[in-house]
């Protein structure tokens, strides 16, 4: 895109709102710049460099655009062009823009996507009473899983399976009711029933049939589930896959191959 107040050629990027989550920021601002929403696929190494003396970072993905959009030119961004790679090597006026280009090359430009999502905030088992699968969702986790909706829309329709445990299925079901999908509930992602191989077997089964996927399970599964499945798609597993409630990984597959890892907090 060029920006007429510097007279350059660069990639859509913005500025966080307060409080906003970089996965929203990332959606708004290329629908801003662009008109054209974003389906997020695999996540870029960070460019960092000084602006007016400042140091400066900026996150990335590759996406597609999703159909429908149109770029209208306004005050911040007048031109916009999609081109090929080298014709887009030779307009870009940034060298780092260049190396983030070649970096969008080195991987696959097509992935999907399947998130693992810890439950969000339920208290503390020792102070519920009742039958622990029924425990719910405290009001902490239900702000939590409010939010869910917002940080996954870049990711297109995902489909949902989700522990049998009450706090597993409410953290899933704002989600699920804005996208217009079905909560499917799985043995395998349920504490006490499921066992280790199980829960990996069982993802390996989702990841196979190419569909887009949330699964929302329990800390006690997840950790050797990632680690697991990175070592079953030929990935790195990350150095501490622990997540906190609320939290999730996005893996990034192509080609039965793990392109790409990230975590995020709700």
């Amino acid at each position: 895109m060029h920006r007429p107040r510097y007279d350059d050629w660069t990639f859509p990027k913005g500025k966080l709102k307060n409080g906003e989550h970089v996965l929203q920021a990332v959606v708004r601002e290329v629908r801003e710049e662009t008109g054209f929403t974003p389906r997020l696929g695999r996540r870029l190494r960070p460019a960092h460099y000084l602006k007016d003396g400042r140091p400066k970072r900026v996150d990335y993905w590759v996406a597609a655009a999703e159909e429908g959009g149109r770029f209208v030119p306004n005050d911040e961004v007048d031109r916009l062009e999609w081109l090929t790679v080298q014709a887009a090597a030779s307009r870009l006026s940034y060298r780092r823009d260049v190396e983030l280009l070649h970096d969008a090359l080195a991987g696959p430009l097509r992935t999907t996507p399947y998130i693992l999502l810890r439950h969000a905030s339920a208290g503390e088992k020792r102070d519920w009473l009742g039958d622990d699968v029924l425990r719910p969702l405290d009001p902490r986790g239900r702000t939590e899983a409010g939010r869910l909706p917002g940080l996954l829309s870049g990711f297109g329709q995902l489909r949902v399976v989700s522990s049998c445990t009450a706090r597993c299925a409410e953290t899933v079901l704002p989600y699920a009711l804005r996208a217009r999908v079905s909560v499917m509930t799985d043995l395998a992602f349920t504490v006490g029933l499921a066992t280790p191989g199980g829960a990996v077997d069982r993802m390996a089964d989702l990841i196979a049939d190419g569909a887009p996927t949330l699964v929302c399970t329990h800390g006690e599964l997840l950790t050797g589930l990632i680690v697991e499945l990175c070592h079953r798609l030929d990935g790195k597993p990350p150095d501490e896959p622990a997540l906190r409630k609320g939290a999730f990984w996005i893996l990034h597959v192509a080609d039965g191959t793990l392109a790409s890892l990230e975590r995020h907090s709700v």
